[in-house]
């Protein structure tokens, strides 16, 4: 079942605090390019806007990533956007060798306009900063001829000394603009809006290159016969060979080059990787599948003490949230009274973690049945999602599964602990468990996230004995 179908099967909290889900992205060195079509491109920016949730935009070309690979402070700023975008054919090419179908066939000049239409039909409004004086103003006639409903805000010159920084920024927080065109080109736009963007008091910022120069009629677009062969850069070479052909006849084979090393290397580095599950996937099988043999009488023994003291069944099963999404039944035994769910509202105010928690954690809950202290203290009530584990829902180590209630809630980053499958055990299990605050659980489930390899998987394990003895943090 869907994550989708889950946030409407709860209806706890409003749909409209949900962050999107993140677009399909594939890595180019070391830059996380969308691999989406324009239509769920904008359908993404558009319902970030309509929540918000402040977005920055960028594009990548073969010119943008020669630039990226010698300066890491543009670098730096194409990591902090929301999105990139692919702009051109020449980019394309990565992506197609590493055997992906580029999903999106519009260049970022093209992008733009379609982007307008969508804000259009909102009743927002646009501000154009960039090229030389008079440019801005040109691009936005010719915006607005494109799509009549679309209200422009303001324009102001690229070309800025930076004790302008303040001035430009209140002209465009005064103009009341959701959308911001940056054309100062790469990088100077990308470290401009990777400065100026906390500062804007808007949603949606785009850094568009030379688009005002074309819209504007300075510089003429190549015919389209020529854009849809891939060959756009040949007329802009034609138009100012002195400025253009070192970065088309030497950085054109330069990004070739560099695209065939970078493919070459994320092939070996996808091979390790699978390699790497595969072992894990060998070390959950072998470790539940020894584990439920090993204690299968220990737990026959627990399932019949839970049945004599206390009314209702010895498994607890409740739905939770896997591996991208994917709801799963998970097994425990009980350590609650069979009406633990209609007294929640009792005592859903003393949350030791805080009234603003996601999650729910109290010491003393008096839900809790005797022997399910016990259970709890020593995390015998979690044994058995060791089936879990044998079936694949779960891992022995990976971030806790969490409730759909809660994803429902959680940010874009803490959407990324959802990347992986969840464990029986994990990192911030082993760091505090129920003593830990949310946010911190969801770090270290991302550090796991970002170096898991079998050594971790390991040393996290063995960790996991010492701390259900000590019990801290076991509620």
């Amino acid at each position: 079942m869907d994550i989708a179908v889950a946030l409407a099967e709860t209806r706890s909290a409003p749909v409209s605090r949900f962050v999107p889900s993140p677009l399909p992205t594939i890595n180019l060195w070391g830059i996380r390019l969308a691999n989406a079509s324009e239509t769920e491109a904008l359908d993404w920016i558009f319902a970030r806007h309509a929540r918000g949730i402040r977005t920055c935009v960028h594009y990548l070309n073969a010119h943008c990533s020669n630039v990226a690979a010698i300066d890491s402070d543009y670098r730096e700023a194409l990591s902090k956007a929301d999105l990139i975008l692919p702009d051109g054919c020449g980019v394309r090419i990565p992506v197609r060798l590493h055997g992906k179908r580029p999903a999106s066939t519009v260049s970022f000049t093209d992008f733009i306009p379609l982007a307008c239409r969508r804000l259009a039909d909102l009743g927002g409004s646009v501000f154009l900063l960039g090229g030389e004086m008079g440019v801005a103003e040109a691009a936005a006639t010719s915006l607005q001829k494109m799509c009549p409903e679309l209200r422009i805000a303001g324009t102001h010159p690229g070309f800025l000394q930076e004790d302008q920084d303040e001035e430009v920024i209140e002209q465009i927080n005064r103009s009341g603009a959701q959308m911001l065109l940056v054309a100062m080109g790469v990088p100077l736009q990308e470290l401009w809006l990777n400065r100026i963007m906390p500062f804007l008091n808007l949603s949606l910022a785009f850094g568009v290159g030379g688009l005002f120069d074309y819209l504007s009629g300075r510089i003429p677009r190549a015919p389209a016969a020529l854009r849809a062969i891939g060959m756009e850069w040949s007329y802009r070479l034609y138009q100012e060979p002195r400025r253009m052909w070192r970065r088309y006849l030497l950085g054109n084979p330069l990004f070739m080059a560099r695209s065939l090393e970078a493919v070459g290397r994320t092939h070996a580095l996808a091979a390790r990787r699978a390699l790497g599950l595969t072992a894990k996937r060998i070390l959950d099988v072998c470790g539940a599948s020894a584990g439920l043999v090993l204690l299968l009488l220990p737990m026959l023994l627990v399932a019949a003490a839970i049945r004599l003291t206390s009314p209702g069944p010895a498994i607890f099963r409740q739905r939770r949230v896997g591996k991208h999404g994917r709801l799963f039944t998970i097994y425990k035994f009980r350590s609650m009274y069979k009406d633990a769910l209609e007294r929640f509202p009792d005592i859903a105010e003393m949350n030791h973690l805080g009234p603003g928690s996601i999650t729910f954690k109290m010491a003393r809950d008096p839900r809790v049945t005797p022997i399910g202290w016990w259970l709890r203290r020593n995390s015998v009530d979690e044994l058995p999602q060791l089936w879990n584990v044998l079936t694949g829902e779960m891992s022995l180590v990976g971030p806790r599964p969490p409730l759909p209630e809660e994803v429902m809630r959680y940010t874009e980053e803490q959407l990324r602990r959802l990347d992986t499958r969840p464990g029986l055990t994990g990192l911030s299990q082993v760091s505090g468990r129920a003593d830990l605050p949310f946010e911190q659980q969801v770090q270290l489930d991302l550090y796991y996230l970002q170096h898991s390899n079998l050594q971790l998987d390991f040393r996290i394990l063995l960790e996991t004995v010492p701390a259900v003895l000590s019990a801290r943090g076991a509620y």
